[in-house]
């Protein structure tokens, strides 16, 4: 080493020995506090620490049926609640309540029904929040097909998706002693609604924010419409709801009541201005999937069933419990799950509890 570098060394080595033994000191004065240092591994806050992540896991793909969700992250509720928060779309082949009961998302969006057949195949799954307080399922019929009621589809050709989405419908015809393989037809419905518009069904199950919208923006009148609502029959089972892997839910309590609470005030938002939030979920929807006309009308019917008429806004995500125990009994009824469901384990309020609080 040359001699001035070597000075040079020294004098460096000497000023860090000096910083260091005044540092020491101040800490020493002080007991630690006030010294302007973060320190990690203590109870105490760190400015630096990282954001929980959680991962979402959407029932279907990005649409007004989710906006409170984009809302919520688009508008950065998610990251003041300390969360880092990733949507995934769904599709025709994901299931949401095996992605979370693998793992591969936090919590999920489903109908109450599927999550029940789920958790009946010890799946550790548990609700947290039940998003939509109505459901959206209904019959249309057009006027002139003779059908004004529920007993004027005997002898007709009514439509459903099947595959989970026909009990609310089992449960019509049982009310009014229908037997679907004797006294009407009861049909595969395609997930346009052609076969309706053309005749071939005389009655055709929609959702009010979606086929329903779909029937009218092909020129059938709303007058020409009979529509039969299962809500209005006593027959509803609950849609759309937030369920969360049991295991992660354990450890994870508060984070899922930051997440609950950042979404409803997403949906609180998307309720209350319903253009903006479908010019955010536009932003996330496939490129020519669908217009913002369709998304505008789909979110305007979505908010009827998040907040009905009547409902106090405080109240929005609870989850009832005479619905929950309805729809579970219709679920049983018609074979959807084998055994009654555990209602002390399917569902918890703790979360809505956590997430009410300021």
């Amino acid at each position: 080493m040359g001699q001035h570098v070597q000075r040079a060394y020294s004098r460096a080595v000497g000023l860090g020995v000096l910083v260091l033994t005044l540092m020491l000191a101040g800490c020493a004065g002080n007991g630690g506090a006030g010294s302007g240092i973060a320190v990690e591994g203590t109870d105490g806050a760190d400015s630096r620490a990282q954001p929980a992540e959680v991962r979402l896991q959407l029932k279907w793909v990005p649409q007004a049926q989710f906006a409170g969700y984009f809302v919520a992250l688009d508008k950065g509720y998610y990251e003041e609640e300390g969360l880092q928060v990733e949507i995934l779309p769904g599709g025709p082949d994901i299931v949401p309540e095996q992605q979370v009961a693998s793992g591969a998302a936090d919590i999920g969006v489903d109908w109450v029904a599927s999550l029940l057949a789920h958790q009946e195949q010890e799946m550790p799954l548990v609700q947290i929040a039940q998003i939509f307080q109505k459901s959206g399922l209904v019959l249309v019929a057009k006027k002139d097909s003779g059908i004004d009621s529920p007993v004027g589809l005997k002898g007709k050709k009514v439509g459903n998706w099947m595959g989970g989405n026909e009990f609310e419908v089992l449960a019509l015809f049982d009310k009014y002693q229908l037997d679907p393989a004797k006294d009407l037809e009861f049909a595969k419905q395609g997930f346009t609604m052609d076969q309706f518009i053309s005749g071939e069904l005389d009655a055709a199950s929609a959702m009010t924010y979606n086929e329903y919208q779909v029937v009218l923006e092909q020129g059938v009148s709303a007058d020409e419409l009979i529509v039969i609502d299962m809500n209005d029959e006593g027959v509803a089972m609950l849609e759309d709801n937030l369920f969360a892997n049991g295991d992660w839910l354990e450890g994870n309590k508060e984070t899922a009541a930051k997440f609950v609470r950042a979404s409803l005030k997403g949906w609180k938002d998307a309720i209350d201005n319903p253009e903006e939030a479908v010019d955010i979920v536009m932003k996330q929807a496939e490129q020519g999937s669908t217009s913002r006309e369709h998304q505008l009308k789909m979110m305007e019917e979505v908010a009827k069933l998040i907040l009905p008429n009547g409902m106090d806004a405080a109240r929005m995500g609870q989850i009832d419990d005479a619905m929950f125990k309805q729809t579970a009994d219709i679920a049983h009824q018609f074979g959807v799950i084998k055994q009654p469901a555990d209602l002390e384990k399917a569902y918890t309020h703790e979360i809505m509890e956590l997430a009410s609080k300021p």
